[in-house]
């Protein structure tokens, strides 16, 4: 889980975290009839027979654990389905062989408009699928064809309202994983706003049932886009999304407090920017992790983020006599994007490999509580120099997505570091992007983020170990910035303990 230029402005957006890597236009359920009648149904899987690298290894049908998606490889395209109980729909991942397969047997497949696709074999009967800019992969089994939904000629109604909102309803319910969390009943929800949408509903009527249904989950990564003036993003309570007047105010309460002598240098537009502050500390600003260039693809984004690190972490700072003694890293406006790029940014921040958390997806249509195995992402320390002194975390309400798996990444760094501020926004998972069946869009999270021990912090949001306000309206009058100021306060003691 779209790039654009990003930063505080966009923050709930959280561009390109997603389920399934393009945004299109939906395609009707006839096009799903005719594109499954150009697969052939794969030779019975031998189980224990290891797969031989080749273009006719991954040929063929997959379901995916999790999802609710099915993977066609025709050899030269792929093509994800999206399916519920009662539906069927070519889904936004469709990609075009680009390389491969390699020796062991990896095909990569170009998405338009979006990030890079590599499914690699493990055996004759099972496959893993990798999105460039997420974190860990999609297990893949192979399976003799498509459902049955998906070859059946769709009815005269399939694009009515009735119809939109059973996909809808549907998609919830097989995978939203925070229903008992937030007290939501949802087969609750569907008796009440279904007799709504009888067929001839309006569109903005209908916009506005589907809206309704999602907005007491309180939930940024919940989405519905329905053409021009309907569109809906959720969000937690309390949360006020930043105008260009009060990020001008944090700019200027920021500079205040940084100093008149400070020089801040910038990349990626100004998504990354970096000061040298006196008493030997430093100022790491990310709004962003995503955007980063023009070319709005993930591998410039890396190259543009690898040069901002290269000139922030060099020898000077991370090593001898002049190095830093304590690093401040502002998130308090970073807006999300892709994972991998917050544990590129933590590769840099430690000597020694660590657990930075464990994710699993929802798995069982019936059952929110059964979800895929947990896959580990890890830090690895980065090949040069790594600052590895004490260091403090500015965290908000507008710290989001990708922003807060980085900060969940950090939880485990040795030295911890001092996370200041108040909780961030609470949500983790990429979203899953879905079509419905008269073409609008939408959007849910299916994921969850663990730490060590199990814990998750969606909804709630990870908690500060010193709570300050952050830009409340009468520090921003008075240009101050209590949260930078005693980030500073306490790396200046050389032992930035709350």
């Amino acid at each position: 889980m779209t790039g654009r230029p990003a930063g505080p402005d966009t923050a709930h957006r959280t561009p390109r975290r997603h389920g399934h890597p393009t945004r299109r236009t939906a395609l009707l359920l006839a096009a799903c009839t005719a594109l499954a009648a150009t697969v052939s149904a794969p030779a019975a899987a031998q189980p224990g027979h290891a797969a031989r690298p080749g273009a006719a290894t991954l040929q063929g049908v997959w379901q995916m654990d999790g999802y609710g998606t099915y993977v066609t490889i025709d050899g030269q395209r792929l093509r994800a389905y999206e399916t519920t109980a009662v539906s069927c729909l070519p889904g936004s991942l469709a990609g075009v062989r680009e390389s491969g397969p390699d020796a062991r047997g990896r095909v990569r497949f170009a998405v338009p408009g979006s990030a890079r696709v590599t499914v690699a074999p493990q055996n004759a009967h099972e496959a893993r699928l990798s999105i460039e800019d997420n974190v860990g992969h999609r297990t893949l089994h192979r399976v003799a064809g498509l459902p049955a939904r998906c070859h059946q000629e769709p009815p005269e109604d399939a694009r009515g309202a009735r119809a939109v909102f059973d996909v809808f309803w549907h998609t919830y319910a097989e995978n939203y994983p925070f229903f008992a969390a937030k007290g939501i009943d949802w087969a609750a929800a569907r008796d009440r706003y279904r007799p709504r949408v009888p067929d001839g509903t309006s569109d903005d009527a209908l916009f506005a049932v589907l809206r309704e249904m999602i907005e007491p989950l309180h939930d940024g990564h919940t989405k519905l886009a329905a053409g021009p003036g309907r569109e809906y993003s959720g969000v937690r309570p309390g949360t006020t999304l930043p105008s260009d007047t009060l990020l001008k105010q944090v700019d200027a309460a920021i500079g205040a407090n940084l100093g008149r002598d400070v020089t801040l240098r910038r990349w990626a537009g100004g998504a990354l920017s970096y000061a040298d502050l006196p008493g030997r500390l430093g100022y790491l600003r990310i709004t962003s992790f995503t955007g980063y260039t023009d070319q709005d693809d993930y591998a410039s984004d890396v190259a543009e983020l690898d040069r901002a690190l290269d000139a922030v972490f060099t020898k000077g700072r991370t090593s001898g006599p002049k190095a830093l003694r304590g690093l401040v890293v502002d998130l308090r406006l970073n807006g999300g994007g892709s994972d991998p790029l917050g544990l590129r940014v933590a590769s840099r921040l430690t000597d020694r490999p660590y657990l930075a958390y464990r994710k699993h997806a929802r798995n069982d249509p019936a059952d929110p509580r059964k979800f895929t195995p947990d896959q580990p992402a890890w830090i690895r320390p980065h090949d040069g120099p790594r600052y590895t002194g004490p260091l403090t975390l500015l965290t908000g309400p507008l710290t989001i997505s990708a922003g807060e798996t980085f900060t969940q990444a950090l939880l485990g760094r040795t030295p911890a570091p001092v996370r200041i501020g108040e909780n961030t926004q609470g949500l983790f998972s990429d979203t899953l992007d879905r079509t419905l069946p008269n073409g609008w869009r939408f959007a849910l999270p299916n994921e969850e983020f663990l730490t060590a021990e199990g814990r998750t912090f969606d909804g709630t949001g990870i908690p500060p170990a010193v709570r300050v306000p952050v830009f409340a309206a009468e520090d921003l009058a008075a240009r101050r910035d209590p949260a930078l100021s005693r980030a500073r306060a306490l790396l200046a003691t050389g032992r930035p303990m709350p």
